[in-house]
C-alpha cells in the first residue's frame, strides 16, 4: 500500500485535521513509509498530524491505499495540523464531500458493529468459500 488515511471517532463524532497546503478538512493520513505496517502508519499519521492516539478496529482498500475506522482515544493533543470533531462534514473540505461519504458511513457501521470484518474495495465482496477450489 502506498498510503493510509483514518477515521477515528470519538462517540458519534469524527476527528478531521485542517491541512494547510490544501486549504480544507481531510482525514489524517499519508504515505506508508518502506518496510511499515499500513495499521501502524495509519496510527502514526494520526498522531503526527493531530497529536491525538488512534485505535484502528477496521480496514478497506479504496482506490490504491487503505482507510482505516477506529477510535480517538484521548482529545486534547496537538500536532502538525489543527483539528476538530465533527458530527457532519464540515465546510471547506480539500477533497470533494463525495470522497469521504461512503468511508465515514462503512467507519460509522464498523464502529457500531455491523460490519466487524475488513471490507475489500468499495463495492468488492470476497469470493465464497463455496466457489474456491
Amino acid at each position: 500500500m502506498k498510503w493510509v488515511y483514518a477515521i477515528g471517532f470519538k462517540g458519534d463524532r469524527f476527528l478531521m485535521v485542517y491541512n494547510l497546503k490544501r486549504g480544507g478538512w481531510e482525514m489524517p493520513g499519508g504515505k506508508v513509509e518502506e518496510g511499515e505496517d499500513p495499521k501502524d502508519a495509519s496510527v502514526r499519521e494520526f498522531r503526527e498530524e493531530a497529536g491525538v492516539l488512534f485505535l484502528p478496529v477496521g480496514c478497506m482498500e479504496y482506490e490504491g491505499g487503505l482507510v482505516f475506522a477506529g477510535e480517538v482515544i484521548n482529545d486534547n493533543g496537538s500536532g502538525e495540523m489543527q483539528w476538530q470533531l465533527f458530527k457532519e462534514l464540515p465546510r471547506g473540505l480539500a477533497f470533494p464531500a463525495v470522497e469521504y461519504e461512503a468511508q465515514l458511513r462503512w467507519a460509522r457501521d464498523v464502529l457500531s458493529g455491523r460490519r466487524s470484518e475488513p471490507r475489500i474495495g468499495p463495492s468488492r465482496r470476497p469470493t465464497p468459500k463455496s466457489r474456491i477450489k
